[in-house]
């Protein structure tokens, strides 16, 4: 069993653009050129969408892609930020954030591991900095998650005879599995697959990476902020991430919601 303590964020997805198509788009509607600055997919699409709705490509304003995007932030025009989208794969979390994060429903999309087919003989567990920081508190909550696991481990050898009439195998490990974590606590290792678009990640970055929210969620936030960040300034970089006295980081930007 290992104690983890800080959460891991992949981007595994990005957008492409199909130039071909853009092009054909721009002919068919009497626009002989137009280019952004931005080699950002999502970067791109979002002045795209924006420009359609005013047939504006013949006249882009001054700055190029980062004026553009500045000044939908400005005025608040967040529906255009929905047309990009980014896929994160999210580790070493617990069940508790999880239960915290699928309360973000528009603009999001979720696939996680699955406790009924998966073994949690094995399991990890994450545990809250609180609790680490202080050496009896620390061995409070390490016995009593060991011995959840060890329960779990007894309930699903037993519950393989109880179903053992069930001649698929796949099937009576699925029975058994799901029927033994109700014991598993909220620790609980998982890892989750999450697509956002990115004004549902602007809005879930607000509110999570906040030193009102819980600290695990906060820290994935700050953590997908930097990713973004990264990748697509255009669209982030209005955001600073400022340190709290807990090591954790909270989100700032002179825009409203979009």
């Amino acid at each position: 069993m290992r104690i983890l303590r800080e959460p891991t964020v992949y981007l595994v997805g990005r957008q492409t653009v199909d130039e071909e198509a853009v092009d054909r788009f721009l002919a068919d509607h009497g626009v002989t050129r137009w280019a952004t600055d931005s080699t950002v997919a999502g970067e791109k699409l979002c002045e795209m969408a924006g420009r359609m709705c005013y047939m504006s490509f013949a006249k882009p304003r001054p700055g190029g892609n980062a004026a553009y995007i500045g000044h939908l932030l400005e005025v608040g025009h967040g529906s255009v930020l929905e047309h990009s989208v980014w896929n994160f794969i999210i580790t070493g979390v617990s069940r508790s954030f999880t239960h915290e994060l699928i309360r973000h429903r528009a603009g999001f999309g979720y696939s996680q591991l699955s406790q009924r087919y998966v073994d949690e003989s094995v399991a990890d567990f994450v545990e809250p900095d609180c609790i680490a920081d202080d050496p009896e508190l620390h061995e409070v909550w390490r016995s009593a998650v060991e011995h959840a696991q060890e329960a779990y481990v007894k309930l699903v050898q037993g519950l393989d005879r109880v179903f053992r009439r069930e001649s698929d195998a796949t099937l009576r490990r699925k029975l058994a599995r799901q029927a033994a974590r109700s014991v598993l606590p909220n620790a609980t290792e998982t890892k989750i697959f999450v697509t956002a678009n990115t004004r549902a990640l602007r809005h879930f970055i607000e509110l999570r990476a906040n030193e009102h929210a819980e600290v695990e969620i906060r820290k994935v936030a700050s953590r997908i902020l930097e990713i973004a960040r990264a990748e697509a300034p255009n669209l982030f970089a209005d955001y600073e991430l400022i340190d709290l006295p807990d090591g954790t980081r909270v989100a700032r930007t002179p825009w409203k919601k979009v």
